[in-house]
């Protein structure tokens, strides 16, 4: 099923970031450090370099941290078996393809 292809797709890449991030739990701190140049760019077409944004956003990168990689992963196989077994509700098998499908468009163009 096409579903359960996306799920699975999106979990490989989740591994792969994970696998050449640095690992552990992230928290907002007051260490500065190299780091490639990010842009936020809002739904009203303004921009605004992610560094002017850091106390919005720094919530944000530390919630999502490599830690939940691991979950995500497990949820992402769980739910494409259960689509081929027939055990998914479409509700949860479309939601949980949409997610995927975020997932994998995100991270396979900044491969």
């Amino acid at each position: 099923m096409e579903a359960a292809a996306t799920l699975r797709t999106a979990a490989r890449l989740l591994e792969e970031l994970r696998e050449r991030t640095p690992g552990g739990e992230w928290e907002v701190a007051g260490l500065l450090a190299t780091r490639p140049e990010i842009v936020a760019r809002h739904d009203d077409g303004t921009s605004e370099h992610v560094a002017e944004v850091r106390a919005r956003s720094s919530a944000w990168i530390s919630g999502l941290a490599p830690s939940l990689a691991d979950p995500l992963v497990r949820w992402l196989r769980t739910t494409a078996d259960a689509v081929d077994a027939g055990r998914a509700p479409a509700e949860v098998a479309g939601a949980a393809a949409d997610f995927a499908a975020a997932v994998t468009d995100r991270l396979d163009r900044r491969r």
